[in-house]
């Protein structure tokens, strides 16, 4: 017969469980789910920004090299750093920083062009590490969520006398492992989205380079007479 009440209580409260909306189930996550929230705010607003900005940074005029190499082998070093400039994007900020040291060594030239690379991509990571640090730390925020709960849930069922209430341990349980959703809600999405991104970076690091090397190869060909 007790056995019986228990599980009645069981079920009444899985019922109870599942008529809960999601803001009661939010607000019963304690206040660790506003920190998962604010973390899942930031997660979108890094990406989108990132996204966006990565995506400005792809964009480059097919033609460009070819353009650049007929601006220098006709001595038009001003209009290819005038075009350089209306470009703007870290490939043509590249080539420009070269076309403004030519004159001088070829080591020279090949230096403030990777120096401005490096700067172009530290520009392009920024706010990666964040989103990295979020994608760990999220779902370990929602693991501790799930413990204090449970410590609360013992130490009411202690208060309650050392009885076992089966309707107490599953509420409790529930309402702890909901911090571990919402941890696992911010940090999958942030996993994936950070790898998207640095996918992204190294792709177009890959690109300036290839511009980099075709640049250096035009400057290193013959004048033609």
């Amino acid at each position: 017969m007790i056995k019986l009440l228990q599980a009645a209580d069981v079920a009444v409260a899985a019922t109870e469980a599942g008529k809960m909306s999601l803001w009661e189930l939010f607000n019963n996550g304690g206040w660790l789910m506003w920190v998962l929230l604010l973390l899942g705010g930031v997660t979108i607003f890094i990406f989108v920004e990132r996204f966006v900005a990565i995506q400005r940074a792809q964009r480059l005029d097919m033609h460009f090299m070819n353009r650049i190499r007929d601006y220098v082998m006709d001595g038009k070093v001003r209009e290819a750093i005038a075009f350089c400039h209306h470009e703007n994007t870290p490939i043509a900020r590249m080539i420009e920083k070269g076309l403004e040291r030519l004159g001088r060594p070829m080591s020279d030239v090949q230096n403030a062009i990777e120096n401005v690379a490096n700067l172009e991509v530290s520009k392009l990571e920024n706010g990666l590490p964040t989103l990295a640090t979020i994608a760990g730390g999220a779902p370990m925020i929602g693991f501790l969520g799930t413990v204090l709960g449970m410590v609360k849930t013992f130490m009411d069922m202690s208060n309650a006398g050392g009885t076992v209430d089966m309707a107490l341990l599953s509420g409790g349980m529930y309402v702890a492992m909901v911090t571990t959703v919402g941890g696992l809600i911010v940090g999958i999405p942030a996993y994936f989205g950070y790898n998207y991104l640095v996918a992204r970076i190294e792709k177009l690091v890959f690109r300036m380079e290839a511009n980099s090397i075709a640049f250096m190869d035009i400057l290193n060909q013959p004048v033609q007479k």
